[in-house]
C-alpha cells in the first residue's frame, strides 16, 4: 500500500477508556470499534463489521503488558503486515516496532510475565490482536497492531483482572467493587494504575491522530 490512505480504516479498541481520546478527533474515513475484551468477544465484534464495506486497514489498538523489561509506561507498539504506508507515519509519531504475545488471559505477575517473555520472546502482551489480524488476513485486508503500555515487566497489578472480566467482555464494576472491598489495601496501587493507563490512553491517542492524520495527506 503506497500514498495516501484514501479507504476506509477501522480502528479496533477492547474497552472505551482505551479509546476515548481518539474518538473526539479522527480523519473523517476513520471508524472506531469497541470490540469487548478477549479473542471471543473481538471476532464476534470484528466479523460483524468488516463485511459491512471495503475496509483499506485494520488496526487493533489499545493497552498491552509489558514483556520486555526495557520498555516504560506509555511505551507505543507497533506490528504491522509489510508496505503499509502508515508505518513510517507511526515510527515518526514516536511508536517503536516490537513483536507481541495474544494471550487468552490478563497476564497478572511479574513472574508470570517473565514467564512469557522467556517463551515466546515477545515484548508486550495482550489478548485481541492475534484473531483480529487472523481476520484480516482471512479477508484479504492489511492489518497492525498499535498498543501502549499500561503496566511494565516489572510490576505486578493489583488485582487479577481474570476475575472481574465478563462473558461479554467486559470489566464488571460490581465484581471489581466486591474485590476491592475485600481487599482495601489495594486501593492505592489500583489508583495508580489508573493513572498510568489514562496517561497511556493520551499517548496512544496522540500517536495514532498524528499518524492518521499524516497517513491520509492533511499533515
Amino acid at each position: 500500500m503506497s500514498g495516501p490512505i484514501q479507504g476506509p480504516i477501522l480502528v479496533c479498541f477492547a474497552v472505551k477508556e482505551e479509546a476515548a481520546l481518539l474518538r473526539l478527533a479522527v480523519p473523517s474515513n476513520v471508524t472506531v470499534l469497541i470490540t469487548g475484551m478477549g479473542a471471543v468477544a473481538a471476532e464476534r465484534a470484528v466479523k460483524a463489521r468488516l463485511s459491512e464495506q471495503n475496509w483499506s486497514l485494520v488496526l487493533t489498538c489499545g493497552f498491552a503488558g509489558g514483556l520486555n523489561p526495557a520498555l516504560t509506561h506509555g511505551a507505543v507498539l507497533l506490528d504491522m503486515d509489510e508496505g503499509l504506508t502508515l508505518r513510517p507515519a507511526l515510527l515518526k509519531a514516536g511508536a517503536v516496532a516490537a513483536r507481541f504475545h495474544c494471550a487468552e488471559r490478563v497476564a497478572v505477575t511479574a513472574v508470570e510475565k517473565a514467564s512469557l517473555r522467556a517463551r515466546t520472546g515477545a515484548d508486550a502482551v495482550e489478548m485481541e490482536s492475534g484473531v483480529i489480524r487472523r481476520l484480516c488476513a482471512e479477508h484479504g485486508i492489511p492489518g497492525a497492531t498499535v498498543r501502549v503500555l499500561s503496566d511494565i515487566a516489572q510490576e505486578d497489578l493489583p488485582l487479577d483482572f481474570n476475575d472481574l472480566i465478563s462473558s461479554a467482555g467486559e470489566l464488571s464494576l460490581g465484581r471489581l467493587t466486591v474485590a476491592v472491598l475485600r481487599r482495601p489495601g489495594k486501593i492505592p496501587a489500583l489508583m495508580a494504575l489508573g493513572r498510568h493507563s489514562k496517561s497511556a490512553a493520551r499517548r496512544l491517542a496522540t500517536v495514532l491522530h498524528a499518524a492518521l492524520t499524516a497517513s491520509n495527506g492533511a499533515a
